[in-house]
């Protein structure tokens, strides 16, 4: 997730949020990968529905282009997918060398462990997690 997080930090989560809502468009969570062991954290890019297109070196939602000021580089794949009902379509902040669902695929809700809300440690980086919010709903 860099340049938003960095490797070592340790974060709170929320693991109660996705109770009342579900996770929305630039959500920070934390989920069990739905291949292996690993547990990851990625930003939400698409909810059930949406169409998701990553061409020219952007990120198209439901025709909207998505203003991603936190991404340290533009991602140089393609792909076009429809997000199915309860799954999610994920992407790491670095997105030419993220793990997420452009190669793998798309997460069940039910790997949702919950919302990144601060890192608390090195001290040095004690803040809140940056969620950005996309006018998409």
């Amino acid at each position: 997730m860099n340049p938003t997080l960095a490797n070592g930090q340790y974060l709170l989560i929320n693991n109660f949020s996705y109770y009342l809502n579900e996770p929305d468009y630039g959500d920070i969570i934390v989920f069990r990968h739905p291949n292996s062991d690993l547990n990851l954290i990625k930003r939400v890019v698409g909810v059930p529905g949406d169409r998701v297109e990553i061409r020219d070196r952007t990120v198209i939602v439901n025709v909207v282009l998505l203003n991603e000021p936190y991404i340290q580089s533009d991602p140089t794949y393609t792909g076009d997918w429809t997000v199915p009902e309860d799954e999610f379509f994920v992407l790491g902040d670095n997105r030419n060398s993220s793990s997420d669902s452009h190669s793998w695929g798309f997460l069940p809700e039910d790997n949702i462990i919950g919302k990144a809300v601060v890192v608390y440690w090195p001290i040095s980086d004690w803040e809140q997690v940056p969620h950005f919010r996309q006018p998409l709903n």
